[in-house]
């Protein structure tokens, strides 16, 4: 007897956490499955897929509402002809884009859609869609899971956190690029994100202008897609313009992360922030706002206890925040009070060896725990389930 069929589907394969988690998946569990990546558009392909079997159905976004409409029919024709050639026994899908073409194809075989981030939550049309149609909603968060229960009575959820290859992420992370810079005797505070007013770096900016001179080893590096061309100006504006790293997108972040003191996130809101983990294996010490979905389970070992405290929480493995205002301020003439509190706790606690070192061994104790292997696991046993519940119904 062959290998079941696993059908993955996924937009497109740029720099973003879900596509690194469909990557992976594909990685983890080619010993059990026969697996097929299906992306809409094959351009900007940001990690390796050597090996796999990629099939790029050629319909990238559409720039207007009429071309948008017209895609969502053309594919869904396309995904349904790979469908019924590949007979896959599950297509799992990644994100709204990718899950609603999963959910609306005709071709009847285990669908599973999955909720990556909190702003998922936003749409309650499609996330009812995506609840009725599938036989399992895959949920990075226990948080994500909860509210769907809670606002949809929705019974057929399971939570499955992302993998991590931290074996590969430690032999990355000694293989810097030739063109990245000497942090040596700085104290890096590292975010590693694509641009989006979410993130709220002009927080951390503005943070880092009020810690300058009392710890001026203090830096901050911003890994991630996008130009940071209005974050860049308000830096200069500052004064502090050298201070701050826009090192831009790196297929590898490990040794960037590797060469700082300490991972700094300020979202307002995530699914399963990737690059937080990734940090923690790599010993930084993690501070991060408590956003809905994600910090808080990753930080905290008494997640239903803190989930929604604003309050500064120095927790089993890291420590929470309080979210800040989410309006964007790029004045740099206007500092907050929230904004001078966080400067506050950031000087203290890059000052202070002993906490920083008793924090690092804390955050990659907790790393270990999101392993390729465990997801790897809880993907069989999930599948398992869900083809015994098919054969009773049947």
């Amino acid at each position: 007897m062959g290998k079941k069929k696993l059908l993955l589907i996924v937009p497109m394969l740029h720099q973003g956490g879900f596509e690194r988690v469909c990557v992976r998946t594909a990685r983890i569990l080619e010993p059990y499955f026969d697996i097929t990546i299906a992306i809409f558009c094959g351009d900007d392909i940001a990690y390796d897929i050597s090996g796999l079997n990629v099939e790029d159905l050629n319909v990238p976004a559409g720039k207007n509402r009429v071309k948008k409409l017209w895609n969502v029919g053309k594919r869904v024709r396309k995904l349904a002809a790979l469908k019924k050639r590949l007979r896959p026994d599950i297509s799992y899908s990644f994100g709204p884009t990718a899950n609603l073409i999963n959910v609306l194809t005709p071709v009847r075989d285990r669908i599973w859609t999955g909720i990556r981030s909190y702003m998922d939550m936003d749409n309650p049309g499609k996330l009812k869609l995506f609840i009725r149609r599938s036989d399992r909603v895959i949920c990075c968060s226990e948080l994500i899971a909860l509210e769907l229960k809670e606002k949809f009575g929705a019974d057929n959820l399971e939570v499955l956190y992302n993998p991590f290859n931290f074996a590969q992420m430690e032999a990355l992370s000694r293989n810097p690029d030739p063109g990245m810079p000497d942090f040596s005797g700085k104290k890096v505070m590292i975010n590693v994100s694509r641009e989006d007013d979410c993130k709220e770096f002009w927080h951390m900016i503005k943070c880092l202008f009020l810690i300058k001179d009392a710890v001026p080893e203090a830096m901050l590096c911003f890994v991630g897609e996008g130009s940071f061309a209005e974050y860049k100006r308000l830096a200069e504006q500052l004064g502090i313009r050298d201070r701050v790293c826009f090192a831009g997108m790196q297929k590898n972040p490990f040794p960037w992360m590797r060469q700082s003191a300490l991972y700094l996130g300020l979202s307002s809101m995530e699914g399963f922030p990737n690059s937080l983990v990734e940090a923690m294996a790599n010993g930084l010490p993690a501070v991060h706002s408590n956003c809905k979905s994600g910090p808080a389970e990753i930080l905290s070992d008494r997640f239903f206890e803190v989930k929604e405290r604003q309050e500064y929480l120095e927790e089993a493995f890291g420590i929470l925040v309080p979210l800040m205002d989410d309006q964007k301020n790029l004045d740099p003439l206007t500092v907050t009070e929230e904004e001078r509190k966080l400067a506050s706790f950031l000087q203290e606690l890059l000052t202070d060896e002993r906490r920083l070192k008793r924090l690092s061994a804390a955050a990659q104790k907790r790393a270990g725990q999101f392993s390729d292997e465990a997801y790897g696991r809880n993907f069989l046993r999930i599948a398992a389930e869900c083809w015994i519940a098919a054969k009773k119904d049947a």
